[in-house]
């Protein structure tokens, strides 16, 4: 797959893509591509190396949890915990803290999947 110019500076910048698979599936956002969360376009962002983050977007509306999200995820497609730390990462490598937190957040983030 040939990436355009701007998906490419995206990727190349790490800029983080914040995606809430189960409210884009009920917002129909994803409708171009299907109506099944293995039609989501996430895992190909992933497999082509951007900075993919996993989000709730509205958990009231869309009934959902973090926690739930990254189940939903893993089991659609076949991610680890490997996989699951490093959404985890890319989350606290992009959110809006000075970097030493976003360095402890990591750590923390590490040593928990490390006591899974």
């Amino acid at each position: 797959m040939t990436l355009g110019v701007l998906s490419r500076w995206v990727r190349d910048r790490e800029i983080a893509l914040e995606l809430s698979p189960s409210s884009n599936l009920q917002t129909e956002a994803i409708e171009q591509w299907g109506s099944e969360l293995a039609d989501h376009p996430f895992d190909l962002l992933y497999q082509l190396g951007f900075r993919v983050t996993v989000n709730t977007d509205n958990r009231l509306m869309s009934n959902t949890t973090l926690s739930r999200e990254l189940a939903l995820l893993a089991d659609t497609f076949g991610y680890d915990l490997g996989d699951l730390e490093s959404f985890q990462l890319n989350a606290a490598a992009s959110c809006f803290l000075p970097v030493e937190e976003r360095e402890e957040l990591a750590a923390a983030i590490v040593e928990g999947f490390d006591a899974a």
